[in-house]
Protein backbone atom coordinates (compact mmCIF):
# COMPACT_ATOMS: atom_id res chain seq x y z
CA UNK A 1 0.00 0.00 0.00
CA UNK A 2 3.07 2.01 0.38
CA UNK A 3 5.60 4.11 -1.56
CA UNK A 4 8.89 2.89 -1.82
CA UNK A 5 10.05 5.84 0.04
CA UNK A 6 8.94 5.20 3.17
CA UNK A 7 5.72 4.34 5.06
CA UNK A 8 2.68 6.22 4.06
CA UNK A 9 2.17 9.56 5.16
CA UNK A 10 1.00 7.70 8.27
CA UNK A 11 3.67 9.96 9.49
CA UNK A 12 1.49 11.22 12.23
CA UNK A 13 3.13 8.88 14.95
CA UNK A 14 6.70 10.25 13.81
CA UNK A 15 5.09 14.04 13.90
CA UNK A 16 2.96 13.32 17.27
CA UNK A 17 6.31 11.82 18.57
CA UNK A 18 8.70 14.68 17.38
CA UNK A 19 6.21 17.31 18.59
CA UNK A 20 5.68 16.12 21.90
CA UNK A 21 9.41 16.73 22.75
CA UNK A 22 9.46 19.97 21.34
CA UNK A 23 8.49 23.47 23.20
CA UNK A 24 6.92 24.41 20.31
CA UNK A 25 4.90 21.44 20.89
CA UNK A 26 3.94 22.73 24.08
CA UNK A 27 3.35 26.01 23.25
CA UNK A 28 0.87 25.39 20.80
CA UNK A 29 -0.79 22.42 23.04
CA UNK A 30 -0.51 19.60 20.26
CA UNK A 31 -1.69 16.95 21.79
CA UNK A 32 -3.49 13.75 19.95
CA UNK A 33 -7.14 15.47 20.40
CA UNK A 34 -6.29 18.55 18.15
CA UNK A 35 -4.35 16.41 15.57
CA UNK A 36 -7.61 14.44 15.31
CA UNK A 37 -9.99 17.29 15.18
CA UNK A 38 -12.46 16.27 12.45
CA UNK A 39 -11.34 12.51 12.97
CA UNK A 40 -12.90 12.49 16.46
CA UNK A 41 -10.29 9.90 16.97
CA UNK A 42 -10.61 5.66 16.63
CA UNK A 43 -12.13 4.39 19.81
CA UNK A 44 -16.06 6.37 18.70
CA UNK A 45 -15.83 4.34 15.43
CA UNK A 46 -17.44 7.92 13.82
CA UNK A 47 -15.06 6.58 10.85
CA UNK A 48 -15.51 3.00 8.78
CA UNK A 49 -14.26 1.59 6.31
CA UNK A 50 -17.59 0.89 3.93
CA UNK A 51 -19.18 -2.15 3.16
CA UNK A 52 -19.81 -3.83 -0.20
CA UNK A 53 -22.42 -2.37 -2.37
CA UNK A 54 -23.65 -5.31 -3.60
CA UNK A 55 -26.35 -8.24 -3.19
CA UNK A 56 -24.33 -10.29 -0.64
CA UNK A 57 -23.83 -10.03 2.84
CA UNK A 58 -19.62 -10.60 3.05
CA UNK A 59 -17.82 -13.41 4.85
CA UNK A 60 -14.06 -13.63 5.72
CA UNK A 61 -11.44 -15.76 7.60
CA UNK A 62 -7.81 -16.45 7.69
CA UNK A 63 -5.80 -19.05 6.32
CA UNK A 64 -2.74 -20.66 7.08
CA UNK A 65 -1.37 -24.17 5.18
CA UNK A 66 2.28 -25.30 5.84
CA UNK A 67 3.26 -23.91 9.18
CA UNK A 68 6.51 -22.71 8.02
CA UNK A 69 7.85 -19.50 6.30
CA UNK A 70 6.95 -21.26 3.07
CA UNK A 71 3.62 -21.80 3.61
CA UNK A 72 0.67 -19.80 2.06
CA UNK A 73 -1.14 -17.36 4.50
CA UNK A 74 -4.12 -15.25 3.41
CA UNK A 75 -7.42 -14.14 4.38
CA UNK A 76 -10.03 -14.98 2.51
CA UNK A 77 -13.25 -12.50 1.30
CA UNK A 78 -16.17 -14.69 0.11
CA UNK A 79 -20.35 -14.02 -0.16
CA UNK A 80 -21.35 -15.55 2.72
CA UNK A 81 -25.55 -16.04 4.70
CA UNK A 82 -27.27 -13.58 6.55
CA UNK A 83 -26.09 -14.15 10.39
CA UNK A 84 -27.84 -12.14 13.54
CA UNK A 85 -24.42 -12.65 15.06
CA UNK A 86 -22.30 -10.62 13.34
CA UNK A 87 -18.69 -10.79 14.71
CA UNK A 88 -16.19 -8.34 12.76
CA UNK A 89 -12.47 -8.88 12.81
CA UNK A 90 -10.23 -6.36 14.20
CA UNK A 91 -8.77 -4.40 10.89
CA UNK A 92 -5.75 -4.38 12.66
CA UNK A 93 -5.22 -8.22 13.73
CA UNK A 94 -2.79 -7.75 16.99
CA UNK A 95 -0.55 -5.42 18.22
CA UNK A 96 2.23 -7.03 16.63
CA UNK A 97 1.28 -5.19 13.47
CA UNK A 98 1.25 -1.99 15.04
CA UNK A 99 4.97 -2.72 16.40
CA UNK A 100 5.67 -3.48 12.62
CA UNK A 101 4.08 -0.49 11.20
CA UNK A 102 6.18 1.11 13.93
CA UNK A 103 9.59 -0.20 12.82
CA UNK A 104 9.28 0.52 9.86
CA UNK A 105 9.05 3.87 10.21
CA UNK A 106 11.74 4.12 12.88
CA UNK A 107 9.85 5.36 15.56
CA UNK A 108 9.15 4.26 19.34
CA UNK A 109 7.04 0.97 19.52
CA UNK A 110 4.97 2.03 22.67
CA UNK A 111 4.03 5.42 21.68
CA UNK A 112 3.54 4.32 18.35
CA UNK A 113 1.13 1.59 19.87
CA UNK A 114 -1.04 3.74 22.02
CA UNK A 115 -1.44 6.48 19.12
CA UNK A 116 -2.24 3.75 16.73
CA UNK A 117 -5.11 2.26 19.23
CA UNK A 118 -6.10 5.70 19.80
CA UNK A 119 -7.06 6.11 16.14
CA UNK A 120 -7.54 3.33 14.90
CA UNK A 121 -7.81 0.19 17.67
CA UNK A 122 -11.55 -0.08 17.64
CA UNK A 123 -12.03 -0.17 13.52
CA UNK A 124 -13.56 -3.12 12.37
CA UNK A 125 -13.61 -5.13 8.79
CA UNK A 126 -17.14 -5.01 7.12
CA UNK A 127 -17.04 -8.35 7.06
CA UNK A 128 -18.60 -11.12 9.08
CA UNK A 129 -15.68 -13.47 10.88
CA UNK A 130 -16.14 -17.00 9.68
CA UNK A 131 -19.56 -16.74 8.75
CA UNK A 132 -20.92 -19.85 6.35
CA UNK A 133 -20.01 -19.42 2.81
CA UNK A 134 -23.10 -18.56 0.12
CA UNK A 135 -23.12 -20.45 -2.88
CA UNK A 136 -24.59 -17.84 -5.55
CA UNK A 137 -23.07 -20.05 -8.59
CA UNK A 138 -19.96 -20.82 -9.65
CA UNK A 139 -17.48 -17.32 -7.98
CA UNK A 140 -14.78 -15.93 -10.00
CA UNK A 141 -11.42 -15.84 -7.89
CA UNK A 142 -9.39 -12.53 -7.14
CA UNK A 143 -5.94 -12.91 -6.04
CA UNK A 144 -4.72 -9.42 -3.82
CA UNK A 145 -1.16 -8.30 -3.36
CA UNK A 146 -0.80 -5.80 -0.83
CA UNK A 147 1.80 -3.31 -1.16
CA UNK A 148 5.33 -2.35 0.95
CA UNK A 149 4.73 -1.88 4.33
CA UNK A 150 0.65 -3.25 4.67
CA UNK A 151 -0.44 -6.61 4.91
CA UNK A 152 -3.01 -8.77 4.57
CA UNK A 153 -5.79 -6.88 6.04
CA UNK A 154 -5.54 -2.73 4.18
CA UNK A 155 -7.52 -3.34 1.63
CA UNK A 156 -11.14 -4.36 2.74
CA UNK A 157 -12.72 -1.75 1.42
CA UNK A 158 -11.96 -3.06 -2.53
CA UNK A 159 -11.79 -6.93 -1.14
CA UNK A 160 -15.36 -6.58 0.69
CA UNK A 161 -16.69 -4.95 -2.73
CA UNK A 162 -15.83 -7.99 -5.16
CA UNK A 163 -17.06 -10.05 -2.09
CA UNK A 164 -20.38 -8.69 -2.08
CA UNK A 165 -20.88 -8.67 -5.68
CA UNK A 166 -20.08 -12.76 -5.34
CA UNK A 167 -16.03 -13.21 -6.46
CA UNK A 168 -13.87 -14.94 -3.78
CA UNK A 169 -10.86 -12.56 -3.05
CA UNK A 170 -7.55 -14.12 -1.35
CA UNK A 171 -5.62 -11.16 0.10
CA UNK A 172 -2.35 -12.51 0.47
CA UNK A 173 0.26 -11.74 3.59
CA UNK A 174 3.32 -11.59 1.94
CA UNK A 175 6.66 -13.07 3.46
CA UNK A 176 9.29 -11.63 1.31
CA UNK A 177 9.78 -9.13 4.33
CA UNK A 178 8.02 -6.38 2.11
CA UNK A 179 5.27 -6.64 4.92
CA UNK A 180 5.49 -4.59 8.12
CA UNK A 181 5.00 -7.61 10.14
CA UNK A 182 3.67 -10.85 9.38
CA UNK A 183 4.56 -14.62 11.34
CA UNK A 184 4.56 -18.13 10.74
CA UNK A 185 5.25 -21.25 13.08
CA UNK A 186 8.34 -23.23 14.15
CA UNK A 187 8.35 -26.40 15.61
CA UNK A 188 8.51 -26.30 19.42
CA UNK A 189 11.34 -28.67 21.23
CA UNK A 190 10.60 -31.57 23.59
CA UNK A 191 11.47 -29.44 26.67
CA UNK A 192 9.40 -26.43 25.77
CA UNK A 193 6.99 -28.79 25.16
CA UNK A 194 7.49 -30.78 28.47
CA UNK A 195 7.26 -27.09 30.34
CA UNK A 196 4.25 -25.65 29.06
CA UNK A 197 2.69 -29.35 29.75
CA UNK A 198 3.91 -28.82 33.56
CA UNK A 199 2.79 -25.45 33.64
CA UNK A 200 -0.93 -26.10 33.01
CA UNK A 201 -1.08 -23.16 30.60
CA UNK A 202 -4.22 -23.46 28.48
CA UNK A 203 -3.99 -24.38 25.14
CA UNK A 204 -4.32 -21.63 22.90
CA UNK A 205 -5.91 -21.75 19.11
CA UNK A 206 -2.88 -22.98 17.69
CA UNK A 207 -1.16 -26.28 17.46
CA UNK A 208 0.59 -26.94 20.92
CA UNK A 209 3.87 -28.12 19.39
CA UNK A 210 4.23 -25.28 17.12
CA UNK A 211 5.48 -21.41 18.64
CA UNK A 212 4.92 -18.19 16.80
CA UNK A 213 7.44 -16.45 15.14
CA UNK A 214 7.39 -12.55 13.49
CA UNK A 215 8.75 -11.58 10.84
CA UNK A 216 9.08 -7.55 10.05
CA UNK A 217 10.18 -5.29 7.42
CA UNK A 218 13.28 -5.19 6.40
CA UNK A 219 14.78 -1.90 5.34
CA UNK A 220 17.70 -1.41 2.70
CA UNK A 221 21.12 -1.97 4.07
CA UNK A 222 23.95 1.09 4.57
CA UNK A 223 25.04 1.20 1.19
CA UNK A 224 22.94 -1.89 -0.46
CA UNK A 225 21.17 -1.36 -4.24
CA UNK A 226 17.54 -1.12 -4.17
CA UNK A 227 16.59 -2.64 -7.47
CA UNK A 228 18.58 -6.62 -6.29
CA UNK A 229 16.33 -6.34 -3.71
CA UNK A 230 12.64 -5.28 -4.87
CA UNK A 231 13.23 -7.86 -8.08
CA UNK A 232 13.70 -10.67 -5.85
CA UNK A 233 11.03 -9.73 -3.78
CA UNK A 234 8.34 -9.14 -6.51
CA UNK A 235 9.17 -12.53 -8.16
CA UNK A 236 8.43 -14.20 -4.65
CA UNK A 237 5.34 -12.12 -4.16
CA UNK A 238 4.27 -13.39 -7.54
CA UNK A 239 5.59 -17.27 -6.83
CA UNK A 240 3.17 -16.52 -3.36
CA UNK A 241 0.30 -15.46 -5.12
CA UNK A 242 0.57 -18.14 -7.70
CA UNK A 243 0.84 -20.71 -4.48
CA UNK A 244 -2.57 -18.68 -3.23
CA UNK A 245 -4.49 -19.60 -6.25
CA UNK A 246 -2.81 -23.50 -6.50
CA UNK A 247 -4.23 -23.36 -2.92
CA UNK A 248 -7.68 -22.32 -3.55
CA UNK A 249 -7.89 -24.66 -6.89
CA UNK A 250 -7.41 -27.89 -4.68
CA UNK A 251 -10.11 -26.65 -1.80
CA UNK A 252 -12.18 -26.06 -5.14
CA UNK A 253 -12.02 -29.64 -6.04
CA UNK A 254 -12.99 -30.71 -2.36
CA UNK A 255 -9.27 -31.74 -0.85
CA UNK A 256 -9.51 -31.69 3.11
CA UNK A 257 -7.68 -28.48 4.27
CA UNK A 258 -5.52 -28.54 6.96
CA UNK A 259 -5.54 -24.35 8.46
CA UNK A 260 -2.75 -24.38 11.09
CA UNK A 261 -5.10 -21.38 12.70
CA UNK A 262 -7.67 -23.43 13.37
CA UNK A 263 -10.26 -21.06 12.35
CA UNK A 264 -14.36 -22.44 12.96
CA UNK A 265 -14.56 -21.88 8.94
CA UNK A 266 -16.06 -25.27 7.28
CA UNK A 267 -13.97 -25.25 3.95
CA UNK A 268 -15.43 -28.28 2.89
CA UNK A 269 -18.18 -25.76 1.58
CA UNK A 270 -16.16 -24.32 -1.19
CA UNK A 271 -15.96 -27.59 -3.25
CA UNK A 272 -16.87 -26.78 -6.33
CA UNK A 273 -17.82 -22.97 -5.63
CA UNK A 274 -15.50 -21.16 -7.73
CA UNK A 275 -15.11 -20.99 -11.36
CA UNK A 276 -11.34 -21.76 -12.23
CA UNK A 277 -11.62 -20.22 -16.13
CA UNK A 278 -12.41 -16.47 -14.52
CA UNK A 279 -8.87 -15.87 -12.26
CA UNK A 280 -7.99 -12.55 -11.72
CA UNK A 281 -4.51 -10.90 -9.80
CA UNK A 282 -5.11 -7.42 -8.71
CA UNK A 283 -2.75 -5.28 -6.43
CA UNK A 284 -1.54 -2.06 -5.20
CA UNK A 285 1.20 -0.16 -5.04
CA UNK A 286 4.52 -2.97 -5.02
CA UNK A 287 1.59 -5.34 -5.36
CA UNK A 288 0.91 -3.60 -8.62
CA UNK A 289 4.20 -4.73 -9.76
CA UNK A 290 3.50 -8.01 -8.84
CA UNK A 291 0.30 -8.21 -10.75
CA UNK A 292 2.81 -7.73 -13.87
CA UNK A 293 4.93 -10.11 -12.51
CA UNK A 294 2.12 -12.95 -12.00
CA UNK A 295 0.95 -12.45 -15.22
CA UNK A 296 4.07 -13.30 -16.63
CA UNK A 297 4.37 -16.27 -14.63
CA UNK A 298 0.80 -17.86 -14.62
CA UNK A 299 -1.52 -18.24 -17.20
CA UNK A 300 -4.41 -19.08 -15.36
CA UNK A 301 -4.57 -15.31 -14.20
CA UNK A 302 -6.66 -14.10 -17.74
CA UNK A 303 -6.40 -10.66 -16.34
CA UNK A 304 -4.93 -8.16 -14.01
CA UNK A 305 -5.44 -4.98 -12.43
CA UNK A 306 -2.65 -2.43 -11.18
CA UNK A 307 -3.73 0.18 -8.93
CA UNK A 308 -1.30 2.70 -8.47
CA UNK A 309 1.96 0.52 -9.69
CA UNK A 310 4.81 0.93 -8.76
CA UNK A 311 7.04 -0.30 -11.45
CA UNK A 312 10.67 0.01 -10.21
CA UNK A 313 11.06 -3.51 -9.06
CA UNK A 314 10.24 -5.31 -12.38
CA UNK A 315 13.15 -6.48 -14.88
CA UNK A 316 11.45 -5.24 -18.28
CA UNK A 317 12.64 -8.26 -19.94
CA UNK A 318 9.63 -9.96 -18.86
CA UNK A 319 6.79 -7.20 -20.60
CA UNK A 320 7.22 -9.17 -23.74
CA UNK A 321 6.03 -12.20 -21.91
CA UNK A 322 2.60 -10.63 -20.58
CA UNK A 323 -0.13 -11.48 -22.65
CA UNK A 324 -3.40 -10.93 -20.74
CA UNK A 325 -5.53 -7.61 -20.38
CA UNK A 326 -4.14 -5.00 -17.90
CA UNK A 327 -5.71 -2.26 -16.60
CA UNK A 328 -3.49 0.39 -14.64
CA UNK A 329 -6.04 3.15 -12.52
CA UNK A 330 -3.63 5.49 -11.12
CA UNK A 331 -3.87 7.99 -8.33
CA UNK A 332 -3.67 11.94 -9.50
CA UNK A 333 -0.41 12.39 -7.42
CA UNK A 334 1.63 9.46 -7.07
CA UNK A 335 2.75 8.84 -10.70
CA UNK A 336 5.54 10.37 -12.13
CA UNK A 337 7.50 10.36 -15.77
CA UNK A 338 9.61 7.50 -15.27
CA UNK A 339 7.21 5.58 -13.74
CA UNK A 340 4.49 6.04 -16.28
CA UNK A 341 7.13 5.09 -19.18
CA UNK A 342 7.47 1.97 -17.77
CA UNK A 343 3.64 1.38 -17.59
CA UNK A 344 3.75 2.63 -21.77
CA UNK A 345 6.43 0.05 -22.36
CA UNK A 346 3.46 -2.62 -21.57
CA UNK A 347 1.55 -1.33 -24.35
CA UNK A 348 0.43 -3.82 -26.76
CA UNK A 349 -1.39 -3.60 -30.49
CA UNK A 350 -2.73 -7.20 -30.01
CA UNK A 351 -3.53 -7.53 -26.16
CA UNK A 352 -5.46 -5.29 -24.13
CA UNK A 353 -4.10 -2.42 -22.03
CA UNK A 354 -6.16 0.47 -20.29
CA UNK A 355 -5.67 3.31 -18.28
CA UNK A 356 -7.19 5.68 -15.61
CA UNK A 357 -6.51 8.71 -13.46
CA UNK A 358 -9.03 9.68 -10.65
CA UNK A 359 -8.53 13.18 -10.07
CA UNK A 360 -7.87 14.41 -6.57
CA UNK A 361 -6.76 11.54 -5.33
CA UNK A 362 -3.46 10.50 -3.69
CA UNK A 363 -1.61 6.96 -3.54
CA UNK A 364 -3.20 6.15 -0.38
CA UNK A 365 -6.61 6.68 -1.54
CA UNK A 366 -6.41 3.13 -2.21
CA UNK A 367 -5.59 1.17 1.32
CA UNK A 368 -8.52 2.18 4.24
CA UNK A 369 -6.23 4.70 5.95
CA UNK A 370 -8.14 6.91 3.74
CA UNK A 371 -11.61 6.12 5.68
CA UNK A 372 -10.36 6.08 8.70
CA UNK A 373 -8.75 9.89 9.36
CA UNK A 374 -11.23 12.67 9.52
CA UNK A 375 -10.71 15.86 6.84
CA UNK A 376 -7.84 17.77 8.07
CA UNK A 377 -5.71 14.51 9.28
CA UNK A 378 -6.42 13.18 6.22
CA UNK A 379 -4.84 15.72 4.55
CA UNK A 380 -1.62 16.66 6.73
CA UNK A 381 -0.49 13.29 6.15
CA UNK A 382 -1.78 12.74 2.35
CA UNK A 383 -4.17 9.81 3.41
CA UNK A 384 -6.70 12.21 1.44
CA UNK A 385 -6.83 13.65 -1.93
CA UNK A 386 -9.16 16.41 -3.04
CA UNK A 387 -11.98 13.96 -3.79
CA UNK A 388 -14.07 12.74 -1.28
CA UNK A 389 -13.01 9.12 -0.55
CA UNK A 390 -16.11 7.18 -1.05
CA UNK A 391 -16.18 9.07 -4.33
CA UNK A 392 -12.40 7.87 -5.63
CA UNK A 393 -13.35 4.32 -3.94
CA UNK A 394 -16.75 3.62 -5.77
CA UNK A 395 -15.43 4.80 -9.52
CA UNK A 396 -11.82 2.61 -8.76
CA UNK A 397 -14.80 -0.49 -7.76
CA UNK A 398 -16.84 0.13 -10.26
CA UNK A 399 -14.23 0.57 -12.89
CA UNK A 400 -12.63 -2.94 -11.78
CA UNK A 401 -15.67 -4.59 -12.06
CA UNK A 402 -16.57 -3.76 -15.56
CA UNK A 403 -13.31 -4.63 -16.49
CA UNK A 404 -13.42 -8.23 -14.81
CA UNK A 405 -16.56 -8.38 -16.56
CA UNK A 406 -15.15 -7.91 -19.66
CA UNK A 407 -11.85 -10.17 -19.82
CA UNK A 408 -13.52 -12.51 -17.27
CA UNK A 409 -16.96 -13.00 -19.44
CA UNK A 410 -18.81 -12.40 -16.41
CA UNK A 411 -22.66 -12.16 -16.43
CA UNK A 412 -24.08 -9.48 -15.00
CA UNK A 413 -24.65 -5.66 -15.22
CA UNK A 414 -21.19 -4.87 -14.51
CA UNK A 415 -20.86 -3.35 -18.35
CA UNK A 416 -23.38 -0.64 -17.38
CA UNK A 417 -19.75 0.80 -16.23
CA UNK A 418 -17.99 0.22 -19.17
CA UNK A 419 -17.38 4.36 -19.75
CA UNK A 420 -14.95 4.30 -17.03
CA UNK A 421 -12.37 2.12 -18.40
CA UNK A 422 -12.29 4.72 -20.77
CA UNK A 423 -12.18 7.25 -18.17
CA UNK A 424 -15.65 8.78 -19.45
CA UNK A 425 -16.22 10.73 -15.87
CA UNK A 426 -15.58 14.13 -14.40
CA UNK A 427 -14.07 12.91 -11.97
CA UNK A 428 -11.38 10.71 -14.32
CA UNK A 429 -8.97 11.32 -17.14
CA UNK A 430 -8.21 8.84 -19.68
CA UNK A 431 -4.96 7.69 -19.26
CA UNK A 432 -2.71 9.43 -17.25
CA UNK A 433 -2.21 13.12 -16.24
CA UNK A 434 1.68 13.10 -16.41
CA UNK A 435 3.75 14.31 -19.50
CA UNK A 436 6.02 12.01 -20.93
CA UNK A 437 8.25 12.38 -23.76
CA UNK A 438 8.15 9.26 -26.91
CA UNK A 439 11.55 9.31 -26.96
CA UNK A 440 11.68 7.07 -23.07
CA UNK A 441 9.63 5.01 -24.07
Amino acid sequence: MFTFSGFIQLALVKKVYDLSKTTAGLRHNWSWAALVMGNTGGHNRSMRIPPGNGPHQVGCTDLMVGHSIEGTFLRLYYPCHDSEVLERPDWIPTREYFNGLADFMKINRSISERIFNYLFGGCEIPAVWNASFKSCGKCPVVIFSHGLGAFRTLYSAICCELASQGFIVAAVEHRDESASATFYFTEKSEVEQQKEQASCKPSSVNPPHLQQQWMYYRPLKPGEHEFPLRNKQVKQRADECIKALDLLIEINTGSPVENVLRTQFDWSTLEDSMDLCKIAIMGHSFGGATVIEGLCKEVKFKCGIALDAWMFPIDEEIFPRVKQPIFFINSEKFQWAGNISRIKKLDSAFFPRKMITIRGTVHQSFPDFTFLTGYWLGKLLKLKGEIDPNVAMNLCNNACLAFLQRHLSLEGDFNQWDALIDGKDDNLIQGTNVTVLQSSI
